[in-house]
């Protein structure tokens, strides 16, 4: 790991990027001390959402289907 001073870092942040880029990471340090680090991001790979097969089949409803009483509802209201 490369390291480089805050006010080398601030003139050379161009330069400094394109090293991560390659795969290098560099402490920048201050008084000495480090204090940051520049590293490669990592690689992201694509979330896939959890299957909830397993979840909704555990949901236990009361009484009938919620479709059912919907459609009563309405052939009421017709008479």
């Amino acid at each position: 790991m490369n390291s480089i001073n805050l006010k080398e870092a601030r003139k050379h942040l161009g330069d400094l990027v394109a090293e991560v880029e390659r795969g290098a990471s560099v402490a920048i340090t201050r008084r000495g001390r480090k204090v940051a680090r520049l590293v490669p991001m990592e690689k992201e790979s694509p979330q896939s959402l959890p299957d909830l097969a397993l979840f909704r089949a555990s949901i236990k409803v009361k009484g009938g289907s919620l479709t059912d009483a919907l459609l009563s509802m309405r052939h009421e209201e017709r008479f």
